[in-house]
């Protein structure tokens, strides 16, 4: 197999990096994604000194799509388990991701997708866009139309 790195540039992802930290969000989990898919040139303004060239590249994601596709499965869990932070998380991640692997398209459908049960439509959004399965399940279908898992969740759905 062929790793697939991001198909933006190095120049382009330390630009959205920026962007994304001076949006003013408290929790910035799209810079993990960005600063992984970074050379080691590009990230050590990122990194603790102590890192090494050998060390970065062992570390760092070479194949977006592969990281992608796992996060994906994480991030359903996170739906799944009612997780909130971990939604908002897994939502970030996902869309720099798509955006990493130059689907604006992607990026444009999650914005597009509503936020309700843990991101689900969103996060929906992103499976359907790279043609990836979404799991089976009436719970985690209802959540992805952003409905409650089930009319009585106890767990936070619909609250």
């Amino acid at each position: 197999m062929v790793e697939q790195g991001p198909v933006r540039t190095q120049e382009e992802i330390r630009a959205r990096l920026v962007d994304s930290q001076s949006g003013g969000s408290f929790f910035n989990f799209a810079a993990e994604v960005l600063i992984s898919a970074l050379d080691f040139e590009h990230a050590t303004f990122y990194l603790k000194p102590e890192v090494t060239e050998a060390e970065w590249e062992a570390d760092r994601e070479a194949d977006t799509e592969v990281a992608a596709r796992e996060y994906l499965t994480f991030a359903i869990g996170k739906i799944e388990d009612h997780r909130g932070i971990s939604a908002d998380r897994s939502v970030q991640k996902l869309t720099e991701y798509a955006w990493l692997l130059g689907r604006d398209d992607v990026v444009a459908a999650m914005d597009a997708a509503d936020y309700p049960q843990y991101g689900a439509p969103k996060v929906k959004a992103f499976a359907d866009g790279m043609c990836w399965p979404w799991p089976a399940g009436a719970e985690l279908a209802r959540m992805a139309e952003g409905l409650p898992c089930t009319t009585d969740c106890g767990g936070g759905c619909g609250s």
